[in-house]
């Protein structure tokens, strides 16, 4: 493979350009980006199609790569929502003036140049480039060979709405597909100034071990739903099936249910019908298999089970005392994504926000919320799951650092 470093040049260079935008020019380019991905819509679903069909047939994680009419439209109306955000840069932080006369002012800037290496999902190349471009970041896009096809026409719709406003089409870039390209990204400590990685953990874990530039984890998740005892048992039953089947490859689809003990018999008597009208593969512990012994589909769970992100219509599930048995199993196999507890005991609920050590915790609501549209943040690159720079959606105001501006007259120390 060919060396990349003129590639990475090249964004580094635009980068100054961009950070010369005006607010209406990017809002502009936001604006045609959406409309060009509508007219160019059947262009990018048949790329798609090529990709698809590259793939084994029933792999559960083809829905990450799928786009479709409804999805491209969202993926339209996303760029415009963000496009209507206020730009988080160049915003007056802090202030003061200093005996000696010098006016001090700590503003918000743009990161600079941003890496992204992410899997599968084609709508990630538009969220992460209406993003970066939204906060006058350049970004470097390293797509999987899996949406290859998808990501080269994607990004070339992308360059034609900066064209169309005047911004250099090279402050965003898809890298070459193949693995090596990464290596060379790890280094160019000169020109990239942060590696975003989204995807499975063993990608996660590969860039932060490699990279001497700095990484911002997004994290797998391996996210539980704890059922108490005082829990209503409709409203589990509802926020359980949700959490696992609206959309079981993403990262905030619950992997393991726990459930206290005085209500499990109940509580997986209900939820067998329900799991096996979406054929839900289960790994139970000793007591949850005992009493879903007649389902379809089931599982003695190993121990390694527990810390698993399944990705996939799979879950575990383990029967507890109270809840001090499900914060502690929470505290040991928690990638801390998104946790759920789901009870009408107001200070169980409380204990349980207060102690889950989590970049999102919920009260009687799914996992699955956990999104930088569903919060109001427009889109997001990732779910943050570290605690330094940005925590949860890592979204538009997150893709800034801070700038000292001073200003004199001839002051020396």
């Amino acid at each position: 493979m060919k060396s990349i470093e003129h590639l990475i040049i090249k964004t580094y260079k635009a980068a100054v350009q961009l950070r010369r935008a005006s607010d209406e020019q990017i809002k502009n380019t936001l604006f045609s980006l959406a409309h060009l991905l509508e007219q160019n819509m059947q262009q990018l679903l048949q790329a798609n199609a090529k990709d698809l069909a590259k793939q084994e047939p029933n792999n559960p994680r083809n829905d990450r790569l799928l786009l479709n009419e409804q999805r491209t439209l969202n993926i339209a109306n996303s760029i415009r929502n963000i496009s209507k955000l206020p730009n988080p840069c160049g915003k007056v932080l802090e202030q003061r003036t200093l005996q000696n006369g010098l006016l001090l002012e700590k503003i918000s800037v743009p990161l600079g140049v941003v890496g992204a290496i992410y899997e599968s999902r084609p709508n990630v190349t538009f969220d992460i480039a209406a993003l970066c471009l939204r906060s006058q970041n350049a970004c470097l896009l390293k797509g999987s060979s899996e949406a290859e096809q998808s990501n080269l026409v994607a990004v070339n719709i992308i360059k034609q709405a900066l064209k169309e406003n005047n911004i250099d089409a090279d402050c965003v870039t898809l890298l070459p597909s193949e693995r090596e390209a990464v290596q060379e990204l790890f280094t160019a400590t000169k020109y990239v100034d942060v590696i975003i990685p989204r995807g499975s953990d063993s990608l996660i874990q590969y860039v932060r071990t490699n990279s001497l530039v700095p990484v911002i984890e997004t994290g797998a998740g391996v996210c539980h739903v704890y059922v108490e005892k005082d829990a209503n048992i409709n409203k589990a039953l509802n926020i359980v099936v949700n959490a696992k089947v609206s959309r079981p490859s993403v990262c905030n689809a619950v992997d393991t249910i726990l459930v206290d003990k005085p209500i499990a018999s109940t509580f997986l008597k209900e939820i067998q019908p329900l799991f096996d009208k979406y054929s839900v593969e289960i790994f139970a512990d000793e007591d949850a298999f005992n009493l879903l012994n007649d389902y379809t589909n089931l599982n003695k769970a190993e121990p390694q089970d527990f810390g698993r992100e399944f990705l996939s219509l799979k879950c575990a599930i383990k029967v507890v005392d109270n809840i001090d048995e499900a914060l502690a199993h929470i505290q040991q196999y928690s990638t801390k994504h998104s946790e759920a507890i789901v009870s009408e005991n107001k200070d169980q609920c409380e204990r349980f926000l207060q102690e889950v050590d989590a970049a999102a915790v919920y009260s009687n609501a799914s996992t699955r919320f956990t999104d930088g549209e569903e919060f109001g943040l427009g889109a997001e690159i990732g779910i943050s799951t570290q605690k330094l720079h940005a925590r949860g959606p890592f979204a538009l105001e997150k893709l800034i650092t801070e700038k000292w501006v001073i200003r004199g007259d001839g002051q020396v120390r």
